[in-house]
């Protein structure tokens, strides 16, 4: 049986971490490709040599070479600048436009039945990039926002309760940037409405530390910005990809028609498969919240007429 083939762009905090995870759970063989020479090299040798105590059978390669990455079964790009303090991710959208089509022309033609998930921020808009260079089906293009924002909502809400993390289950829509959209009411602990568990006022800050997570991480490091939960929100999107899972989850998609939206990229709950985006659930907002989706679809398209 052929083992999956998962190429990870990028070397850096979050592409190496994605690289961990993904062989812990012995999920395929993983290609770390960078143009810095001696990073992926170096970074891939050493995780290799952990495969013995670890107790994993893949192999792990890195290299400067696009051919490298020939048929690979995901394509994780990673590639990009990273946020400083004060910096939004929009903030990062000129240099990582252009790192985002180098890298999609130079590595999608050795693997033209890939799925790709972006991470490159500003995720939504990198993903409608990548969708535009790669001439991919849509449902094969996929941005990190929604799982990574809602992992963030369900840690803050779990932290709050003092309850168990996997306890907590929690929905996120919209653009991964300020104007996400945390859904409270459909958001529950223990299968409990968390609007019955905790007042208004502190579902209020739950919701604004939600759509400030990354910021948060970003001030607090100074030189860099997350990877450890974008690194586990990524593999958690590759498992449901290479099992077949059929995994509920919010993703970045492609809307065509959903929400009244189209022609954009946004964090909606989806059914993730061997074939990507299989389905995209659609909810039934209350007014406000579909006000306030529109509204985070306008943001993503206004930084998409930059691009």
């Amino acid at each position: 049986m052929k083992r999956q083939k998962i190429t990870v762009v990028g070397s850096g905090n979050v592409g190496a971490t994605v690289a961990h995870l993904t062989v812990l759970k012995n999920l395929g063989d993983v290609v770390l490709y960078d143009i810095v020479e001696g990073s992926p090299q170096g970074k891939s040798l050493d995780l290799q040599e952990a495969a013995p105590i670890e107790g994993f059978d893949c192999f792990v390669i890195g290299t400067n070479q696009p051919k490298d990455t020939a048929d690979s079964d995901i394509i994780v790009i990673t590639a990009g600048m990273a946020r400083k303090p004060g910096m939004s991710r929009d903030d990062l959208l000129d240099t990582n436009v252009s790192i985002m089509r180098q890298v999609v022309r130079q590595i999608t033609p050795h693997s033209p039945n890939a799925i790709l998930i972006i991470v490159t921020n500003p995720s939504d808009v990198m993903a409608q990039v990548a969708l535009q260079e790669s001439g991919f089906a849509p449902e094969k293009v996929l941005g990190l926002g929604g799982v990574l924002d809602s992992t963030r909502f369900r840690s803050f809400i779990a932290l709050e309760l003092g309850v168990s993390f996997e306890a907590v289950t929690a929905l996120v829509l919209g653009g991964h940037g300020d104007s996400m959209v945390p859904l409270v009411r459909y958001s529950y602990a223990g299968g409990i409405p968390i609007d019955k568990l905790l007042d208004e006022e502190t579902l209020h800050l739950i919701v604004e530390r939600t759509r400030k997570g990354g910021s948060e991480i970003v001030d607090l490091l100074k030189t860099g910005s997350a990877y450890y939960a974008p690194g586990s929100a990524v593999v958690s999107m590759m498992e449901a990809i290479l099992k077949d899972k059929k995994s509920i989850m919010p993703v970045s998609a492609y809307v065509s028609g959903e929400y009244g939206l189209s022609n954009v990229y946004l964090g909606v709950p989806v059914i993730l498969g061997s074939h990507g985006v299989e389905k995209i659930i659609e909810l039934d907002l209350l007014p406000s919240e579909h006000a306030d989706l529109l509204k985070s679809a306008d943001g993503v398209k206004r930084i998409l007429t930059r691009t």
